[in-house]
């Protein structure tokens, strides 16, 4: 879980309205566009990922917790969003402006009702370092430099940035979110580094304004998000920093929820108090304005990028003597004057989208000047369609000095398009890869796993019977018990077809001091308890090792029903005492406590928790129950009955938790169903990741975006019947 996302921008853009901007030199001290004063940084690796080192100089007598958890924040957020614009290719050499200007569209209210001017107090003082936004500055709009100021500036706080569908929005947000952990990096007083808050991005995508408060949601995204939140205390520090207004939030998306939900969210958010930053295209902003607007806020328009700009960013990337044909291309914007003259290409190229795709379609040999054949493309949608037609094909073609794909162009199109349409049909631009188990039917997976489970299951406890009763009876009872218990095991595959809950958490959340002590205290203490009791009931008693040994379980169970773990626990015979709801206060008290190792959570990170740490508790939870079983059965009857009981109990253990009760391979098995269903690959969960390194998908949080809406839907139309 848990997880956010965020340029004198560069000319990519991003999911639903998720584009990019522009951006210029960062700061003299920077590393790679950031500045870090306390915590050292250096820059390691592909796609820009930054590796971190401590040195922490103030003293714990005047460290504000506080103050620790906002800086820790600061700094994986920073490193989150650096990644995450370096894949979009946002910060590359001369990326294209952000240009704005103050909306004229009825989306908000007074210019001075969001400056404050001549209303006494502000609400939101000007942040360290920076004036209060006036409407003599606000005349003229700006680049990202002077948004930046207009956000740490603004009396009201609210800022709402609205712009065309591909006008760079999202970018333009990512952008001046990195501008402001850079700012507030560099605040040498900790006091004034204090003042400055943490902003950080997030989807409003499932958010219910009449069941949550701003800062409950905000709270519990923050928590399932960022590792730094998760454990004992996690959330209450987390609405500590929101309620003082040491978390600014950045909210994407508001022109991808129901128009009756954009209202109630607007309505909630108005009396939020932390600092905000709204993105929305600019028509249902508008239509948002007509039921509920937000009270004091400065709306903002992402202006288009113009021809000259355009040409400016085409040339950096191309050899210092381009083709005839970019040159011809190129030569038109330049000696254009406005958008509307150049023709469809230079509509067309007013956003960052589309200005990207011309770049990754069309190599520096390629015909690109074809864009200028009227006939073909008459008009800016016909540009931008073959562009989007072509973006998949150019992502996956092999470049010299660039690996080969590990997918080929056509699957991937097949693949995208499929994920495309399911997306489109349900209404969202949120993947959750949890949820792909829905979207077949749960047949094939059933039989495949009963028969799976049956064959390898199923001999050692007809084994078992047969060797305790040789008859044929037994023998046909045996084989009916195991086909029987493989179809219990299968049934439970048909629970994931139904939407699931994506529960979370790292070994440091289950294997806590607390709940490792927890265990051993239970193990020693049945264990010393039988110890001491069966001599006086049996003689002679079992030797005491025996007794230690099977009652080790016992405390592996307590170890994992105080801790996050519990759930692996259900339904296991003799080990899921408390890992019920009854146990959650116990749980609460022996979560794990704040580590200074903290990152974001992406959905490859989920996906591997799932398919490793809770496979591996699965599998062990299995051997538990046969190291509980086993050895008291092979001392009381033999050797080879205890062994034969003992791997029984683990295999249809380890089949109950591993096999069906784990949400990534319930993934898994549905992406072989896939592959031959829809000709997807196996291995989907690895598509999806190299298809966001191709800047295809984006990642927001633990779910997976397309790139920009308009993608989407290209696809999802292409791949109507």
């Amino acid at each position: 879980m848990s997880d956010p996302r965020p340029e004198t921008g560069s000319a990519e853009s991003d999911t639903g309205d998720r584009e990019s901007g522009d951006r210029g030199p960062r700061n003299a001290n920077s590393v790679s566009g950031n500045a870090f004063h306390g915590p050292a940084a250096f820059q390691v690796g592909d796609h820009n990922t930054q590796n971190i080192h401590h040195h922490v100089a103030h003293t714990a007598a005047t460290l504000d917790p506080l103050d620790t958890t906002a800086d820790e924040l600061a700094r994986v957020v920073g490193a989150q969003w650096q990644e995450e614009a370096g894949l979009r290719r946002l910060l590359e050499p001369a990326p294209l402006p952000v240009r704005w200007r103050v909306s004229e569209r009825k989306v908000a209210g007074r210019v001075v009702g969001a400056t404050g001017e001549g209303a006494g107090r502000a609400r939101f003082e000007p942040l360290p370092g920076l004036g209060p936004s006036t409407r003599e500055r606000l005349r003229d709009g700006g680049g990202l430099r002077e948004l930046h100021a207009v956000y740490g500036g603004l009396a009201s706080g609210r800022l709402l940035l609205v712009g065309a569908p591909a006008a760079g929005k999202t970018a333009a947000a990512v952008l001046l979110l990195l501008d402001a952990l850079v700012h507030r990096a560099a605040q040498a007083a900790p006091a004034d580094r204090a003042r400055v808050p943490v902003p950080v991005l997030l989807s409003l995508d499932g958010w219910n304004p009449g069941e949550d408060t701003a800062v409950d949601w905000a709270a519990d995204r923050l928590t399932r998000q960022y590792t730094l939140f998760h454990g004992k205390g996690g959330r209450a520090r987390a609405r500590q920093l929101l309620e003082q207004g040491r978390i600014s939030l950045f909210l994407d998306g508001l022109d991808e929820v129901t128009g009756k939900l954009r209202g109630a969210m607007v309505s909630a958010l108005e009396t939020a108090p932390f600092r905000l930053v709204l993105v929305s295209r600019a028509k249902e902003a508008v239509l948002t304005a007509k039921k509920a607007r937000l009270g004091g806020a400065l709306a903002v328009e992402i202006q288009p990028v113009r021809p000259v700009d355009a040409a400016g960013y085409l040339l950096n990337r191309l050899p210092s003597t381009p083709s005839p044909a970019w040159q011809r291309l190129t030569g038109r914007l330049l000696t254009e004057t406005g958008p509307l003259a150049a023709g469809p290409l230079a509509a067309a190229l007013t956003g960052p989208l589309a200005i990207a795709l011309l770049r990754d379609v069309y190599g520096d040999d390629d015909p690109v000047d074809e864009l200028l054949d009227t006939a073909r493309f008459p008009n800016r949608a016909a540009v931008e369609n073959h562009l989007l037609d072509h973006a998949v094909v150019a992502a996956y073609t092999r470049r010299p000095g660039h690996p080969r794909p590990r997918y080929s162009a056509r699957t991937a199109e097949r693949t995208l398009r499929y994920l495309a349409a399911r997306l489109t049909q349900e209404g969202a631009y949120d993947l959750r890869w949890w949820h792909t188990p829905g979207w077949t039917g749960h047949r094939p997976r059933l039989i495949a796993v009963w028969i799976v489970s049956t064959v390898v299951c199923g001999p050692p406890g007809t084994v078992m019977a047969w060797s305790l009763y040789p008859t044929p009876l037994v023998g046909v009872i045996g084989v009916l018990s195991a086909i029987g218990g493989g179809y219990g095991v299968a049934c439970r595959v048909a629970e994931f077809s139904e939407p699931q809950p994506l529960s979370s958490a790292g070994w440091r959340d289950i294997f806590t001091p607390e709940t490792v002590r927890s265990g051993i205290g239970q193990w020693l203490f049945v264990g010393t308890g039988l110890c001491l009791l069966l001599p006086l009931l049996f003689h002679p008693g079992p030797p005491i090792w025996l007794l230690y040994l099977v009652t080790l379980p016992i405390g592996f169970s307590e170890l994992l029903v105080t801790g996050r773990g519990h759930k692996i626990l259900s339904g296991t015979p003799f080990l899921s005492a408390g890992s019920g709801r009854r146990y959650d206060k116990v749980r609460e008290g022996f979560a794990r406590p704040q580590v200074v190792d903290t990152r974001s959570v992406g959905p490859m990170d989920v996906w591997r928790h799932h398919i490793g740490l809770r496979l591996f508790l699965g599998l062990l939870t299995g051997f538990a129950l046969a190291l509980y079983i086993g050895p008291i059965i092979a001392w009381a009857q033999g050797p080879l009955l205890g062994a034969m009981f003992a791997l029984t109990a683990a295999l249809w253990t380890g089949a109950t938790s591993v096999l069906v009760g784990n949400l990534a391979v319930a993934t898994t098995l549905t992406a072989v169903q896939l592959h031959f269903e829809e000709g997807t690959p196996v291995r989907l969960m690895h598509f999806l990741e190299d298809a966001r390194r191709r800047n295809l998908l984006r990642a927001t949080g633990p779910f997976y975006q397309f790139r920009h809406a308009r993608l989407q839907e290209r696809l999802a139309a292409r791949s109507a019947p």
